[in-house]
């Protein structure tokens, strides 16, 4: 059995149930479980390989619970900058029609590396269309060579314009065929064990792309699995909310209790525009919500009220959302906006610390997933750890604090990452793949698909 000790940590933050932060931290790992977590002195001074952290905060793995990661192929499409989220989309869905297994596979390999880099080690995305010969298997593949835990979500559009949704005719799919791959993908990759390394939810894309049938056949068909989860887009916008009095006669909240998808299973993207009445029923039923805020800031959906779900009982969690609408992916600076944004929009700085706003990507994030193995450090958790080297440029005046210099400050990579109890990130560099030939490649295939060659 392989053993793993990291010692003189600067701080070792365990998101424990007593929230300790550890000076001079030390942490032993024994395969892909943490055994022992404390102060270096009262831990094994031997393993197989020790890595000495000095100068570093050490954090428990982020946790990132919403995402699109073929969006990394079209960052910053000019038609599309100054759009908000239906105009947005209007304009991306003609380039995403010409997406391919190949496309999906390197961005999904690109995206997340760039998630492990920013300190992110377990993830779900939302895949929710398929031209051409593209397949769930294609992320899967992608995520799994990366070395990133991972929660595939088996999305999906089915009403198209002609019925009166927003995608174009030719990117939705047929219900039969949606829900006959959606079984496919579970009974091929979906692992409920405790440390499992890759998960599989159902996720309908949106209120204004499937039907209600849909959505209540895909919640049967979750649940008749055990630990197979649901995720979709709810009240991101305001015209989301006009699509759904007009065509459902109900508000997001409602429509989501109306269709069955409430409940511990199910974790909601946006959320920005839910009423007090829909926040309290996701409080009661422990609905959970991935917030998004630096998508929505820059889509001006507007600003989720997360300190009012967090005091209703609703589990939140970070997500860094598409990266064509964010456009970036790193889980660290979400955490950073997530804490300035929530002051901003109460106009009160003590309605969320930084170690709340930590708080929200790492427990937030693992509750949110349905995990109780990974968010914290402590002895049978999953060996799911980040270190950001504080002796940088950044940082420097901020060693009185260094746990909050990590979200006050600029936001910066990770020096080591283990996920697993797996060395993926060392002195700063991936070690399970080159990044300089992915970006190349991926930048290949990016431009052909906007110049739609």
């Amino acid at each position: 059995m392989a053993t793993l000790l990291i010692k003189h940590a600067l701080v070792l933050v365990t998101m424990d149930e007593e929230r300790r932060e550890i000076p001079d931290g030390a942490l032993f790992v024994r395969d892909n479980v943490i055994e022992a977590v404390g102060p270096t002195r009262d831990l094994p001074s031997h393993a197989d390989e020790v890595i000495d952290l000095s100068g570093h905060v050490v954090l428990p793995g982020l946790v990132n619970t919403h995402h699109h990661m073929y969006q990394s192929l079209t960052r910053v499409i000019v038609d599309g900058q100054n759009k908000e989220l239906f105009g947005w989309l209007r304009s991306l869905y003609p380039i995403w029609a010409r997406l391919t297994g190949e496309a999906v596979y390197i961005s999904a390999k690109l995206a997340a590396a760039e998630l492990i880099l920013s300190g992110c080690t377990t993830s779900s995305d939302h895949l929710y269309i398929f031209p051409n010969d593209v397949t769930l298997d294609d992320e899967i593949r992608g995520v799994q060579e990366t070395g990133l835990r991972f929660h595939a979500t088996r999305g999906s559009m089915s009403v198209g314009e002609s019925k009166g949704g927003l995608p174009p005719d030719r990117v939705v799919e047929r219900e039969d065929d949606i829900l006959a791959d959606s079984q496919r993908v579970i009974e091929a990759y979906h692992d409920n064990s405790r440390y499992a390394m890759l998960r599989i939810a159902l996720a309908p894309c949106s209120p204004f792309s499937v039907s209600r049938d849909l959505m209540r056949a895909s919640a049967e068909l979750a649940r008749s699995y055990s630990g197979v989860r649901l995720h979709t887009h709810l009240a991101e916008t305001q015209p989301d909310v006009a699509y759904s009095l007009q065509m459902f006669g109900l508000k997001p909240g409602e429509y989501a209790e109306d269709v069955g998808w409430i409940g511990p299973d199910v974790w909601h993207a946006h959320c920005v525009h839910l009423t007090d009445e829909a926040l309290d029923r996701f409080g009661q039923t422990g609905t959970g919500v991935a917030h998004c805020p630096a998508s929505n800031a820059r889509l001006a959906s507007g600003i989720a009220r997360v300190r009012e779900m967090l005091q209703r009982g609703v589990p939140v969690g970070l997500g860094v959302d598409g990266s064509a609408s964010n456009d970036s992916g790193h889980l660290l600076n979400e955490a950073r906006m997530a804490l300035l944004m929530q002051r901003a929009l109460t106009q009160d700085p003590a309605v969320m610390t930084a170690r709340q706003a930590l708080e929200l990507a790492t427990l937030g994030g693992a509750r949110v997933l349905g995990r109780d193995d990974i968010g914290a450090l402590k002895p049978g958790m999953a060996a799911d750890f980040v270190a950001y080297d504080l002796r940088q440029l950044p940082f420097a005046g901020a060693w009185h604090d260094p746990v909050a210099a990590l979200l006050f400050c600029t936001s910066v990579n990770v020096s080591l990452s283990v996920i697993n109890g797996r060395v993926v990130v060392r002195d700063g560099r991936l070690t399970t793949l080159e990044l300089e030939p992915l970006i190349e490649h991926h930048n290949r295939l990016a431009l052909a698909l906007v110049n739609g060659a």
